[in-house]
């Protein structure tokens, strides 16, 4: 049986991103799931972190439906990794050995297993792991896999970007592949790794196409947004909707990101926050959604994300009103609707509305969903990988 050692920057629970959705399919393999570390200080800014500073030393869980799976939590890290390489460096030494305790004691692993890692600060790892394993640092860089799903370097807060750049930079030249969510990233890793691949993210098609079988129960016109409510989301546009579609709800499912101020929501009554939702709920709360949101500022940080929502949007058969940030949006331009200023993006939303259930636009969004389902994006990684 395959065994993977996959490094995330996710949590596992509860909300299921690009790193659950490639693990959970991954069904014929033995699966270490790691959950990100959190720093020392980090309880000072979020105190609801502060039970995963001890987190790490409660051992490892079976993933509830997959048996194949092992999560465990990261132990803490020192902070200001991403500003200064050498703190990166002795973190990941820690962790190293905290891994090489799990693969080898609690696993029994011998060393064939691939290390699928998701952070450029993953650089400085292989080696640290490998020496704690007693194997050659060259052969655990062969069977490293980089998945990449955002520019690393453009998100906000404590990081030196060239630190975090030249980090990424080395991981890509060492490790034996490379997966890139969105064009931009492809473009820039593809020229330190002749192993890379675009491979956006996908859909759970199985899930949200139930969508089409359910029957809308309100007769009030909604808008609605799933995602997380970031500093990355276009807010002017959503604003727009609300002036111009005042008798229309809109509803926003997920969470809000800390350091987020949505306290301008209270002057806009048409505005529901619903927080976070399990994913099996999802769809009986889109089928009560006329049209779908997909608004993304246009900064280094949007413009190469691959946004889980917009697949699953295009899996319901909804219509989609997108900006045209992400880029990649623009692929699915005969399906959906692209708003490029927020009058325009009004606009658009008027035409979707007129959308019937029978129109072409509909059929286009289902096949394209089916064709990027995360069933199809496996198949594409282990072929790449020569898994099958």
């Amino acid at each position: 049986m395959r065994k993977i050692l996959c490094l995330s920057t996710s949590n596992y629970y509860p909300f299921p991103t690009r790193k659950q959705n490639v693990m959970n399919r991954m069904t014929d393999a033995e699966i270490i799931y790691v959950d990100p570390p959190v720093t020392c200080i980090a309880p000072l800014k979020d105190k609801k972190v502060k039970d995963r500073l001890t987190a790490w030393k409660k051992g490892g869980a079976k993933a509830e439906g997959h048996s194949n799976i092992t999560i465990y939590a990261a132990p803490p890290v020192m902070p200001f990794y991403n500003k200064k390489r050498g703190i990166n460096e002795m973190n990941q030494k820690r962790l190293a050995k905290y891994l090489a305790h799990i693969i080898k004691v609690e696993h029994g692993w011998d060393n064939d297993f691939w290390l699928w890692v998701y952070s450029p600060s993953s650089a400085d790892i292989v080696a640290p792991l490998a020496k704690e394993l007693g194997m050659d640092s060259s052969v655990l860089w062969k069977r490293t896999v980089y998945d990449c799903v955002d520019r690393h370097s453009a998100y906000p807060g404590m990081i030196d970007p060239i630190v975090v750049d030249t980090m990424e930079e080395d991981l890509c030249r060492s490790c034996g592949c490379v997966f890139a969510t969105a064009q931009g990233l492809y473009d820039r890793l593809s020229a330190f790794n002749s192993n890379c691949h675009l491979l956006p993210n996908g859909a759970n098609y199985e899930l949200f196409s139930k969508v089409t079988e359910m029957k809308k129960e309100s007769d009030v016109t909604t808008f609605g947004f799933v995602g997380m409510l970031q500093e990355c989301i276009d807010y002017d546009v959503l604003r727009a909707v609300a002036k111009a579609f005042p008798d229309a709800k809109m509803k926003f499912v997920g969470r809000t990101l800390p350091g987020v101020d949505l306290s301008w929501m209270k002057d806009y009554p048409n505005m529901e926050l619903l927080g976070l939702v399990p994913q099996p709920e999802l769809p009986g709360l889109i089928k009560d959604f006329d049209v779908c949101l997909n608004t993304f500022a246009d900064n280094d940080l949007s413009k190469d994300v691959s946004p889980l929502k917009f697949y699953e949007y295009l899996a319901t058969g909804k219509p989609v009103v997108s900006t045209p940030v992400p880029l990649q949006v623009r692929d699915y331009a005969d399906c959906i609707y692209i708003g490029e200023t927020p009058e325009d993006f009004v606009e658009k939303c008027r035409e979707a509305l007129k959308e019937t259930a029978d129109s072409p636009k509909a059929a286009e969004r289902l096949r394209q969903a089916k064709a990027c389902s995360w069933d199809e994006r496996i198949k594409a990684m282990k072929k790449i990988l020569t898994w099958e």
